[in-house]
């Protein structure tokens, strides 16, 4: 393969890979025909937005509830140190004064187990009360949160 097809194909597992999905995603296609996704097409090319949604759903409890149900608003979120949009949402939820708890799902015992029975295969993961919200963006995030009230 050549080292451009290499590239593509490393481009498009990642996406693929990723269940974080972004408002501003857009689909172009480059003079040799290719498809390309990414959130800053070329100026030169004509490129068609996509509307994405994280999915969010109801999610099992991990732990036993005892005594009263935890807040509706309760977030926690399952990350990593080095993923771009665990750092966002966290930045979000500061920026907002949400309180969260977060687990590391790479350096966390407990992080690792949960995410591993939520059968979890990318971060972040972002519970609020029993709605699980796989990726994150801003506008489906608070949509979550709001309607947990």
């Amino acid at each position: 393969m050549r080292n451009g097809t290499i590239r593509n194909v490393v481009l498009t597992l990642m996406l693929l890979a990723q269940p974080v999905l972004a408002d501003g995603i857009s689909k172009w296609k480059d003079a040799n025909g290719r498809v390309h996704f990414g959130d800053s097409p070329p100026a030169d090319v004509s490129a068609e937005p996509l509307t994405v949604k994280p999915s969010v759903y109801e999610h099992p409890a991990l732990e036993p509830r005892t005594g009263s149900a935890p807040p509706a608003r309760t977030v926690v979120m399952y990350s990593t140190v080095r993923c771009g949009y665990c750092r966002k949402a966290r930045a979000y939820f500061k920026a907002n004064g949400i309180a969260y708890t977060d687990y590391d799902v790479e350096t966390s015992n407990k992080g690792r187990q949960d995410f591993q029975r939520m059968g979890a295969r990318g971060v972040p993961v972002i519970l609020v009360g029993n709605k699980r919200m796989n990726g994150f963006s801003e506008s489906a995030f608070a949509s979550l949160y709001e309607g947990g009230q």
